[in-house]
């Protein structure tokens, strides 16, 4: 008989990364290899969201799994419930994947001296008054945050650490080890995601398919102004996204792709007092409907909204994901990409859920196994200011990249810019 000497607990259970993440400890579990193996094999890993969880489901998607996790239902506006939750299971880590206010789960965790680990910086009552932060949602989450993010002194919290936000961070730090840092003039996150169904025939006319929340995809590109980091400070062009677009070239790969507000731009640019940018492309159908309703977003809102699960119907494509690092005459880059196809082979998700998820891997390996020193920190922070794997961990599952260098520089973002109309 297993005894379980230690408790996870993931709370937005239901969503595609909690899944993701699942997947990948569906396999650690059995891997002997993998350095987070002799804890996962003895932990509980509890489930929560406020919907319906599937236990049917889970034992068919997880099966080395079905006999650690344990599933509850309650609302996380309920911290009370939340804080009884914690403490009942003695739980060590929690992997915060859902839409819940990140200061206030934060916060939970480290009044009880658990580690916290989240993908984005969410916060319901900014959502709810669209009307107080009209096009500026995420700085003004952000900030939020900053109120609070250095009083965290009783655990360790890893914030916004999927593919980008997160993993992006890594490799910007791994291409700066090659050159000489007093020369850059800008670091662009990147980008283009081709996913979409297999079968054509499968898309609907108005339905805005997106591989992760179509929701929070919406609220950056078209509910934000274009945002970008330069001295350190947050600038927005009072431009639609989608009207404006920025070329990126990673050697014999190139698009165009929009400039949108991301976590990651604020911290790296906050870091490297560079200009920092999040370039983003997705597929040509939500692409199309979103440039043809532009002048009318009520009408975008109204559509049907629908996540690629590839459970639903075969994806093909591929997610691109990486860093472009600008200097006077020259560029590197570095990126991650993952076809859905393979992906689902092995983890029965898309290719999006299956970076972020990494991600996440990434950052629990270290709260598991690394000796961090108490407090918040974005991971930028994180490899800046402690000594640990990361990167060893991340590289465990995401094992492929492309690092390369343009001999010229498309320059800054303005000298990038195409206009649609």
């Amino acid at each position: 008989m297993v005894v379980y000497n230690n408790s996870i607990t993931v709370l937005g259970s239901c969503g595609g990364v909690a899944k993701a993440v699942l997947a990948i400890l569906n396999k650690t579990v059995q891997d002997k290899s993998d350095s987070i193996n002799p804890i996962i094999e003895k932990s509980l890993i509890h489930l929560v969201d406020k919907r319906e969880i599937n236990q049917k489901s889970l034992a068919h998607l997880y099966p080395n799994l079905r006999n650690q996790l344990v599933v509850h239902q309650f609302d996380l506006i309920d911290q009370s419930t939340l804080m009884e939750h914690l403490k009942k299971t003695n739980t060590t880590v929690v992997i915060d994947v859902s839409w819940a206010d990140t200061v206030e789960m934060m916060q939970c965790c480290n009044n009880l001296g658990i580690d916290y680990i989240n993908t984005a910086l969410e916060n319901p009552f900014i959502d709810e008054n669209e009307e107080l932060y009209e096009g500026f949602g995420l700085i003004e989450r952000i900030r939020h945050l900053e109120k609070y993010k250095d009083e965290i002194s009783n655990a360790v919290a890893i914030i916004c650490s999927g593919m980008n936000p997160g993993v992006v961070q890594w490799m910007t730090f791994e291409l700066q080890k090659e050159v000489n840092d007093d020369a850059l003039l800008a670091c662009y996150i990147v980008e283009h995601d081709t996913s979409f169904f297999k079968d054509k025939c499968k898309a609907k006319k108005n339905v805005i398919y997106t591989t992760w929340s179509p929701e929070c995809f919406l609220d950056e590109a078209i509910m934000s102004y274009p945002m970008f980091m330069s001295q350190r400070t947050p600038l927005f062009l009072y431009e639609k996204v989608y009207d404006l677009e920025f070329k990126v070239n990673l050697g014999d790969k190139q698009f165009f792709g929009c400039l949108m507000p991301h976590e990651e731009v604020y911290s790296l640019g906050k870091m490297l007092n560079v200009e920092s940018g999040f370039l983003y492309k997705v597929n040509d159908h939500t692409t199309e409907l979103i440039e043809s309703n532009i002048d009318d977003l009520d009408n975008l809102w109204d559509f049907e909204m629908e996540v690629l699960d590839p459970l639903n119907a075969p994806l093909e494509g591929e997610d691109l994901c990486g860093v472009l690092l600008v200097y006077k005459d020259r560029e590197k880059f570095m990126y991650n990409v993952m076809k859905n196809e393979e992906i689902f082979s092995q983890y029965q998700t898309n290719a999006t859920y299956f970076q972020v998820a990494c991600g996440v891997y990434a950052s629990l390996a270290v709260v598991l196994m690394d000796k961090i020193e108490k407090g918040a920190y974005y991971v930028d922070e994180l490899l800046k200011n402690t000594t640990n794997q990361f990167g060893n961990y991340l590289t465990y599952y995401m094992k492929d990249f492309v690092i390369g260098e343009n001999n010229q520089s498309d320059g800054l973002l303005l000298e990038r810019i195409k206009r649609k109309r």
